[in-house]
């Protein structure tokens, strides 16, 4: 039987870290090799967990972002990236970028978009960039669709 409605079962549903050891960390190397500001990866790491739903990197990231030195105000504006006087030009332009790739409608990233990537960084940030936006999408899916638990949640809160 299926049904449209989301189970309320919050448990993981498969230890894929566990199971695929080798897998995991050669995904953990790539981002490794990944050369971008810590502030501005975390920033790329959180607004596509945000889109695609993924309360375990939400809570992961938004850590890690504050151990970077972000700020609450920057971290709660972040789904207003585009009209927030928080975020310079250039964040914005890899924050839409972000968006983009994160959804890839029909036609792929728009020009405009990529233009105005193109216009604040180099060849060589940009790939990595995509990089990093392709990574955390990668474990975006298999931590929504494993159910992956987030490590600030406490059940008895």
């Amino acid at each position: 039987m299926t049904t449209d409605t989301p189970t309320t079962d919050h448990g993981p549903r498969l230890d894929v870290l566990g199971l695929t050891g080798p897998v995991t960390a050669a995904m953990a190397r790539v981002e490794g090799r990944l050369e971008l500001d810590p502030v501005l990866r975390e920033l790329i790491k959180l607004r596509a967990s945000q889109i695609n739903g993924c309360a375990f990197c939400l809570d992961m990231h938004w850590t890690d972002a504050k151990a970077a030195g972000e700020s609450d105000a920057r971290l709660a504006q972040l789904a207003a990236h585009a009209e927030s006087p928080f975020f310079d030009l250039r964040e914005r332009a890899v924050l839409a970028l972000t968006d983009a790739v994160t959804r890839l409608e029909a036609g792929g990233v728009p020009d405009a978009v990529w233009a105005e990537a193109e216009r604040h960084l180099d060849g060589t940030e940009l790939a990595h960039v995509l990089w990093q936006i392709a990574a955390i999408n990668a474990w975006n899916r298999i931590a929504v669709s494993a159910r992956f638990v987030p490590a600030g949640w406490d059940p008895a809160a």
